[in-house]
């Protein structure tokens, strides 16, 4: 089996330490790992297969001689480190978004469009989150019935913001519960106990910059420009998982048997939805798991031809790191990508 030179820019946060449990869950066919970060978590030891690796400063000649570097360590640090990486030579596939919108640049999710990797110049990336759940339970039917509309709402945990935001709800919660003054940090506003309808910052039009980077990833992913989507994004005080409603207007009229059907076929996707036993997905129960999971399924009684959804995903691992990693793993399993000798 051939094994591949592999790099992690950003392997001390949240998605990093994501991405090396996946790696080892998935066999990934590795020679060596090479862990980088800032110059506040360099010097780190983490474990990776019963050795401990030291995680070095990321720097310009990091990636010389790596086959594949994933990068999950912020869009300023992919905006000035990857241009080094790709002219090393290596094929960097990046979480953040930076370059995600770049006409001549894939943004991927291997069930909906893995023939984009073949257009790559040496830097894929990989959407949002929310973006990546939204197609992968949404194309399959798009392929049958094409959407015309979407109307979406999303209740995303602190993960998505990383470790210290997951830090900030615990503290909170046990501020609360003892009757003290939660002070916010991460978020402007408590997030314990709370919800706050603003992810990213607000532009012009009374969107956020985190509802915009839905409509624009998903009609660029599913390669579907004339779709109309618009989101509202919500911060909620859940860990791990981040969950959707969704509304959506076909062409045709769809029967909601027909949609079961279709997505229990697709690759990637779970459905729970049996109300009879209140069988459906939610964060707690999806956490760890790889697929994007879909349950109320039911006729939108706004529209004759809407369907209205839940869907829930593990963000930091199917949402971030998983994606990620199954780019590599298709471009290997169609010859796409060859280690260095």
């Amino acid at each position: 089996m051939k094994g591949y030179k592999i790099a992690i820019v950003g392997a001390t946060g949240l998605v990093g330490q994501e991405f090396i449990k996946i790696l080892l869950q998935r066999n990934f066919p590795m020679n060596s790992i090479h862990l980088f970060a800032s110059d506040l978590t360099a010097g780190r030891r983490l474990i990776f297969k019963h050795e401990e690796i030291e995680v070095k400063e990321t720097a310009p000649d990091s990636f010389f001689g790596t086959d594949v570097v994933f990068f999950c360590a912020g869009s300023e640090v992919s905006r000035h480190f990857i241009p080094y990486a790709v002219q090393s030579g290596a094929v960097v596939i990046d979480n953040s978004a930076a370059f995600r919108l770049e006409p001549d640049i894939p943004l991927v999710v291997p069930e909906v469009n893995v023939e984009d990797i073949r257009g790559h110049k040496g830097l894929i990336t990989t959407p949002n989150s929310t973006t990546i759940k939204l197609a992968v339970a949404l194309y399959p039917l798009h392929k049958v019935n094409p959407i015309k509309r979407i109307v979406l709402s999303t209740y995303q945990s602190v993960s998505g913001t990383g470790a210290v935001a997951m830090e900030e709800l615990t503290m909170q919660s046990k501020q609360v519960l003892e009757g003290q003054t939660a002070i916010p940090h991460v978020y402007p506003h408590q997030i314990a106990f709370n919800v706050l309808p603003e992810i990213d910052v607000f532009l012009d039009d009374g969107y956020t910059k985190e509802e915009w980077k839905i409509v624009k990833e998903t009609r660029k992913v599913m390669h579907a420009n004339d779709i109309t989507i618009s989101a509202t994004c919500v911060r909620v005080p859940v860990f791990t998982g981040h969950s959707s409603t969704v509304h959506v207007e076909f062409t045709h009229p769809m029967l909601t048997d027909e949609a079961e059907r279709l997505l229990a076929q697709a690759p990637g996707v779970k459905i729970q939805d049996d109300l009879s036993i209140s069988l459906y997905p939610h964060p707690w129960a999806v956490a760890g798991f790889d697929d994007v999971f879909v349950g109320r399924i039911r006729r939108d009684i706004s529209h004759p031809n809407g369907l209205a959804l839940w869907l829930v995903v593990d963000n930091v691992r199917k949402g971030s790191a998983l994606n990620a990693v199954q780019i590599v793993e298709e471009m290997i399993k169609r010859d796409w990508l060859s280690p260095r000798r």
